[in-house]
């Protein structure tokens, strides 16, 4: 297990597509070359005035635009292929929320919680999602495009066969998190913490992990091609790189 600092490294961003003013993510300028890696562009989410939620519940191939889901128990909801447009999703419970196919464009998730959230073959393209705690989140075949992950803890991820570009985890916390055949392109891990991945079969370029503070790749560390990684790291992996190659190390 590593736990190194590492370089902080520059930040992303792009220009958003927001419609009027309203919440901002403030972040930076984006798509900067630092050292050999092409950092991630960051989303810039500008929501509008947004109306309150008030139609009771979730619906399959549901569009929704424009509106503030807060404070409300989503859970066990079926909201399989819905759209989610320039919405914020406050506080709200998604304990077995079926949200396979949804896609999220120009949204902020923030403060959401729940078990067995499923958003298998999603889309969250310009997304925030801020201080989550999720546990066992079914994201796989999920596609990922220009999204932040800051704070909160996400146990047991699911991010197989995902596609994941310009993609920043930042200060947050995951356990056990299963990258298993995906692609990742431009995904940096920032002051946050990488217990147990898994990344067997996964392909990865110019991807930073020199920010975490913990690094624990259980499987997969063959796939660590395409990823830069600080000296420290190196030094605390170097066990397992051995044994991944059949090493010996032994006093003399």
């Amino acid at each position: 297990m590593v736990r190194d600092r590492g370089s902080d490294g520059g930040g992303g961003g792009r220009g958003g597509r927001g419609r009027g003013g309203g919440r901002g993510s403030g972040s930076g300028a984006g798509g900067v070359a630092r050292a050999g890696v092409r950092a991630a562009r960051r989303p810039e989410v500008r929501l509008p005035g947004l109306v309150p939620f008030a139609e009771g519940g979730l619906e399959p191939e549901g569009d929704y635009d424009g509106l503030d889901f807060d404070g409300l128990d989503l859970g066990g909801q079926e909201g399989v292929g819905a759209r989610f447009m320039d919405c914020r999703v406050g506080g709200c419970g998604l304990d077995g929320t079926r949200l396979a196919k949804a896609r999220f464009l120009d949204c902020v998730l923030e403060g959401v919680r729940g078990v067995g959230t499923d958003l298998a073959g999603g889309t969250l393209r310009d997304v925030e999602v801020r201080d989550a705690r999720l546990g066992g989140a079914q994201w796989h075949g999920a596609v990922l495009e220009r999204v932040l992950v800051r704070g909160g803890k996400i146990d047991y991820l699911n991010l197989r066969s995902a596609r994941l570009k310009d993609v920043v985890f930042e200060g947050c916390v995951l356990v056990e998190p299963d990258f298993g055949g995906a692609v990742l392109e431009r995904v940096e891990f920032r002051d946050c913490a990488v217990r147990r991945a898994d990344l067997t079969g996964a392909r990865l370029a110019d991807v930073d992990l020199r920010g975490a503070v913990e690094l624990d790749v259980v499987r997969g560390l063959d796939r660590l091609a395409g990823a830069v990684i600080s000296p420290a790291q190196l030094v605390e992996l170097a066990p397992a790189f051995a044994a991944e190659l059949g090493v010996r190390v032994e006093a003399s």
